[in-house]
């Protein structure tokens, strides 16, 4: 059995039962790694001695018989936004080089107490915005596999890591989940720490996890999350609002037939409403706070280093620098007021259904794809789930995105494990 394609949850059953070692499972990621990394170049820091290293410490851990944490011997990779004491810390960009932390982040922490090993750094586009990195869609090496998150979202699709963590500002999680054909969530805003992570805008700024299944994304939530939304994803059947947004006209015709067709085979379990008008401003609103805060927290790079960062981190930037103080102010009194008009108007509903993209993954590795089906959600603090339901003739994943209410993570969780059980591309 190559262990590599072992999910996360089958990890660690092995690993406690003593069926399975660390370094077994590090030696074939290692060797999955190898055969694909130049290609797919997921990681901006590997060191496979470190990891096998690592690896080696956690079985002679668990071989002493001492107490074992839930995710004991568990690779798990980390968006290059997170700080480490092992691992130098880019940003995303060439001015942090070789950039080792004194003090390490909450979800690094969280991690390492719970047993995973830190295996790599993943890439993420600069100062985790719109200017790409190098990572490469493993489903097709000339097309993108979405931003910010992109490297932690190639190394899981990739069979490279079972696990891997990124952030959501507007669709950073969701959009590279679609594109690379993975399961991934975006919980409620704020019950994952995001002390020692960048900082681009502390009112939307939201942890994210990437997996191949809805079991590990709940093990791996109930691990950083203030508020253990594990569960045993056992559900009723589910029903669903199918929400047609605005933005509904601009997705690509292949993809919208795709997905009208999977909404017609949920039918029974689908109610449809259409474009809520209060909902049309919560674009603009997100976009106002995202690039304010932007130009606020990103003012040292963009003062010091600005002929050095990218074209579309410039252009936010100067967008952020001209938004009045009503706008923003107005912009986030908006906040709760319209997502409290969205609860009030599906009224009892189990989760909302829409596209997590606008089409497929686009060809090229400069733009990587739109958000626009992900923001309003990122906006309000609601939690997302994207799952791989869809794919076209060519086999390229179109994810289908689940929101559920705040602080509902655990039916949000169980509602997309039911979806997923029933309609999983096989």
């Amino acid at each position: 059995m190559d262990l590599c394609f072992l999910s996360a949850s089958e990890i660690v059953d092995k690993i406690k039962k003593n069926e399975i070692s660390a370094v077994q499972v590090a030696k074939s990621l290692i060797q999955r790694i190898n055969l694909l990394e130049k290609k797919v170049k997921a990681f901006i820091y590997f060191d496979k001695e470190y990891f096998l290293k690592k690896a080696k410490d956690s079985d002679d851990w668990r071989l002493s018989g001492k107490s074992l944490g839930p995710l004991h011997g568990l690779p798990v990779a980390i968006k290059d936004i997170f700080k480490t004491k092992d691992m130098p810390t880019y940003f995303g960009t060439s001015i942090r080089e070789n950039y080792l932390e004194e003090e390490e982040s909450d979800v690094t922490k969280l991690l390492i107490k719970a047993g995973a090993i830190i295996m790599g750094k993943t890439v993420t586009t600069e100062l985790a915005y719109f200017d790409a990195g190098k990572t490469t869609n493993p489903h097709d090496y000339l097309r993108t596999p979405g931003g910010s998150s992109s490297g932690s979202a190639a190394a899981v699709a990739a069979y490279m890591v079972p696990i891997s963590i990124g952030t959501q500002t507007a669709g950073s999680v969701i959009r590279p989940a679609s594109y690379c054909g993975i399961t991934a969530i975006k919980p409620t805003y704020g019950i994952i720490s995001r002390k020692g992570c960048l900082q681009q805008s502390f009112l939307l700024d939201q942890i994210g996890i990437f997996s191949r299944n809805i079991e590990d994304l709940s093990m791996c939530s109930s691990i950083l999350s203030k508020d253990n939304i594990n569960n045993d994803l056992k559900i009723k059947e589910p029903k669903f609002i199918f929400l047609k947004t605005s933005k509904w006209d601009n997705i690509e015709k292949e993809a919208k037939k795709l997905f009208e067709n999977f909404i017609n085979k949920i039918s029974k379990n689908i109610i449809k409403i259409e474009n809520p008008k209060f909902l049309e401003k919560a674009y603009d609103y997100q976009k106002i706070i995202q690039e304010t805060d932007m130009a606020h927290n990103f003012s040292y790079f963009y003062e010091k280093y600005k002929e050095k960062i990218g074209k579309k981190l410039i252009e936010a930037i100067n967008r952020g620098l001209n938004y009045k103080a009503k706008e923003y102010a107005i912009a986030v009194e908006n906040m709760n007021l319209i997502y409290n008009q969205l609860t009030d108007t599906l009224g009892n509903f189990d989760s909302i259904i829409t596209p997590a993209t606008t089409g497929f993954a686009p060809k090229g590795l400069d733009f990587t794809g739109s958000p626009e089906f992900c923001s309003i959600w990122t906006y309000l603090g609601m939690p997302t789930i994207n799952l791989p339901l869809i794919q076209n003739s060519e086999r390229l994943p179109l994810g289908i995105q689940l929101v559920g209410r705040k602080y509902d993570d655990k039916n949000l969780l169980k509602n997309a494990n039911w979806l997923f059980k029933k309609h999983k591309i096989n």
